[in-house]
């Protein structure tokens, strides 16, 4: 926000005793410094984390470093004054003459290298966590003091910028979260979801209560929700920590989407009652047709086993009978997965009696494929010119009485179309002698 970084060092001449152009130049590096420390410690007077971190109700660890950061703010302040007094004292020296003497230049380096600068903490004394054990006064040198400002300075400016951020990123997301937050529970209201009757009801719920519970703790207790990063020695290296916000949203996202799916039931909903009807009716009535089957294969065919045909979906139609009543309660958030399962359920029972009519019906699809076989090799003799032979007429009779008689054993009918055919192939095989006319 605009604070100024680090105070300057001083830096320390070569010799013992500072000649007249070398007290100038500290002088004057001196008065730069003083300009710079002065500008960052009112640009952290004036730092709206600062402000905010004063007027907050804090807690937590924020609260112990804010108590910390005061006394460091309190004691820059100390050790500014006692740069500015020091200061002051050697410009007073040096504007004694044109040309100091040599006792005006043992007094500029005194003041300017020695410890000329004496601190007391009368008004508080800085706890030992801060600047080492307590003592009633310290002296410094100037650089020593620039070097202690700056470590203070540093650690208040890290303090509060971090808090800064925090309270910058997270409490108006979570506003906005919660703005969102109130429209889903609204638009659950409206599609019956609600708490203790379906399980997005119950998590709208346990967002709401995280989201007011964080929102108090950020707001008491940015710290908290603070990452340094890692390596960074720069005042505010860091970022928020959003982990608890970005779940919330996600959980958030998640129920509302899993309420649209459930307007969108409500939508359609007639439609898809409508096809589930279909679909169980059709199933019924390839049930009957396979059960009709049944009566007439065992009627038909001997010495097969046919298999037993399932009645109809009773079961099924009875939830579909509990759809239709949701659908006429408004109970989107039950009818929605129930529909789903009577779905995939209908279209299982459609497949099985699919499955049912093709099993009973098998043993007269074989009967109708021998009769088109033994049709077919008659007519292929005939092309031959085969069809009166004697042994042929006798097997064709034969297996033909036995497929289009009932009970038709198809074991034996097999039997007969099958010599019929080796008779037919045997007869093919053999070499015609020529006639007459052939010699012609």
């Amino acid at each position: 926000m605009g604070v100024a970084g680090p105070f300057p060092y001083a830096e320390r001449p070569p010799g013992p005793v500072l000649d007249r152009d070398e007290a100038d130049r500290a002088l004057a590096r001196l008065g730069a410094e003083h300009e710079a420390i002065e500008t960052s410690l009112l640009a952290l007077q004036d730092h709206a984390g600062r402000r905010l971190l004063e007027g907050a109700d804090l807690t937590g660890v924020t609260e112990e470093r804010w108590a910390a950061t005061e006394q460091s703010i309190t004691l820059l302040w100390g050790y500014f004054e006692a740069y500015t007094g020091t200061l002051s004292r050697a410009r007073a020296v040096r504007a004694r003459r044109r040309h100091p003497n040599r006792d005006d230049l043992v007094a500029l380096t005194d003041l300017l290298r020695g410890q000329s600068v004496t601190v007391a903490h009368a008004a508080g004394r800085p706890t030992p966590s801060i600047t080492g054990p307590a003592k009633l006064s310290e002296r410094f040198t100037l650089e020593e003091l620039v070097a202690r400002m700056n470590d203070l300075y540093a650690r208040s400016l890290d303090m509060v910028v971090a808090s800064d951020s925090v309270w910058s990123a997270l409490p108006a997301r979570i506003d906005l979260l919660a703005a969102e937050l109130h429209r889903t529970r609204s638009l659950a209201h409206s599609a019956g979801v609600r708490p203790g009757e379906h399980p997005a009801g119950d998590e709208l719920e346990a967002i709401t209560e995280e989201l007011a519970t964080l929102r108090v703790q950020v707001v008491s207790d940015p710290l908290a929700f603070w990452l340094s990063g890692p390596g960074s020695s720069a005042p505010g290296g860091g970022r928020p920590d959003t982990t608890r916000y970005d779940r919330a949203a996600r959980a958030l996202e998640d129920v509302r989407r899993e309420i649209e799916a459930v307007l969108a039931v409500r939508q359609d909903a007639e439609q898809r009652l409508g096809r589930l009807r279909d679909v169980l009716s059709r199933a019924d009535r390839t049930l009957t047709e396979a059960r009709t089957a049944r009566g007439e294969v065992l009627a038909k065919i001997a010495a097969t086993e046919v298999p037993a045909v399932s009645g109809p979906a009773t079961a099924l139609q009875e939830q579909l009978a509990l759809a239709s009543e949701y659908r006429r309660h408004a109970r989107w958030h039950r009818l929605s997965p129930l529909l789903e399962a009577l779905e995939r359920e209908a279209e299982e029972e459609l497949l099985r009696a699919r499955e049912s009519l093709t099993a009973v019906t098998a043993p007269l699809a074989v009967r109708a494929e021998l009769r088109g076989r033994l049709d077919a090799y008659r007519a292929k003799v005939a092309r031959h010119g085969l069809a009166e032979d004697p042994l042929l007429i006798e097997r064709y009779d034969v297996a033909r009485r036995m497929l289009w008689s009932a009970p038709c054993d198809l074991r034996v009918a097999a039997q007969a179309v099958r010599r019929y055919q080796e008779t037919a192939a045997e007869l093919l095989a053999q070499p015609r002698t020529s006639g007459p006319e052939d010699g012609r």
